[in-house]
């Protein structure tokens, strides 16, 4: 369970920082960070089992 929340966290900060290379506006940054976040905090209760 724990490897699995780090590897689901470490994949979040890996998305993050390809957003931040990508030649996008800020908005659409901010839109595609908001959405990883979002996905990757639901990905995190699932392991803990809120859900």
């Amino acid at each position: 369970m724990l490897i699995s929340i780090l590897v689901t966290f470490l994949v979040v900060i890996l998305i993050l920082y390809l957003i931040n290379l990508l030649p996008l506006d800020g908005r659409a940054k901010q839109i595609a960070r908001v959405v990883v976040i979002v996905l990757g905090v639901i990905s995190l209760l699932k392991y803990i089992a809120v859900f």
